[in-house]
């Protein structure tokens, strides 16, 4: 066995969530020898396989491709990051878009990489860097080096990143982490980040943290668009309200979700039986 077959699960429920990571790189359509490549997956068992998850609404054929499932999308609604999260998110994410015209994220950290929830943009506005549920290498993006200088984990965070590495999109890309570090503090003190052509040439983002009432990041909001248009002291005030209208959104969505978790059962009262006089 290989030390990169040793990592890969055996599991036949390990073995089906490879062949469904295998759309994470953006492809909708994959064809079962692709599949079976990017996914590890031997080709017969990755065939036997996608027919079940096909069965199961997870994966759908068209032709001689696989594609995901409506099943995923469904699912995918409910995830409280999503469900709740997104919506509460939406309006202020659109009133954004609007006072500052540029692109809009809101991204939450998973592991050492931001997965974008939402993206708010106008046609000239779309960058491919990006998409919804898309996922990027956090010590490169604005709303990374936000959740990354918050995360309770930093230095294990960190201690990672010294020995797998840091990830590098552009020539611009932060290149050691020291120097990541030395960011991150600068990024916790002052409340924002700002990075400038990290992820793609002539492109940067400012990025704020969206913190609950009490103290906890929830997600990160940004602004992307072209570096000679991304102008701090314009778009924090924008950037800054919009995180608060979301993160007392979010906090009264969840306060109330609590309160009905917690609501005991009613116990409608017995009928009274009457007797005839």
């Amino acid at each position: 066995m290989s030390s990169q077959d040793a990592g890969r699960p055996n599991s036949v429920l390990g073995k089906a969530q490879l062949l469904l990571g295998a759309f994470e790189s953006g492809a909708y359509q994959l064809g079962l020898t692709e599949l079976s490549r990017r996914s590890g997956v031997p080709k017969a068992s990755a065939y036997r396989l996608a027919q079940e998850l096909v069965e199961w609404g997870l994966l759908e054929r068209r032709g001689d491709c696989y594609q995901l499932g409506l099943r995923v999308f469904e699912l995918g609604q409910r995830v409280p990051a999503s469900a709740v999260l997104r919506a509460v998110a939406r309006p202020a994410l659109a009133d954004l878009f609007a006072a500052t015209r540029a692109t809009i994220h809101l991204a939450v950290l998973d592991g050492g990489h931001v997965l974008f929830l939402e993206k708010v943009a106008g046609e000239a506005n779309i960058h491919s860097h990006s998409r919804i549920g898309g996922r990027l290498p956090a010590p490169s993006t604005a709303t990374g080096k936000v959740l990354l200088s918050t995360a309770p984990d930093l230095d294990k965070q960190l201690d990672h990143y010294r020995r797998a590495g840091l990830p590098h999109l552009t020539s611009r890309t932060v290149s050691s982490v020291d120097a990541l570090h030395k960011q991150l503090v600068a990024v916790r003190a002052q409340g924002f980040a700002l990075e400038s052509e990290e992820t793609m040439p002539g492109v940067g983002s400012l990025a704020v943290p969206v913190t609950g009432a009490d103290g906890t990041v929830h997600a990160a909001v940004s602004t992307t668009a072209p570096v000679s248009r991304l102008v701090p002291r314009r778009l924090l005030p924008e950037l800054r309200s919009a995180a608060a209208t979301i993160a007392r959104a979010l906090d009264r969505a969840l306060l109330t979700a609590s309160e009905v978790r917690n609501e005991p059962f009613a116990v409608a009262p017995a009928p009274v039986k009457r007797v005839a006089g």
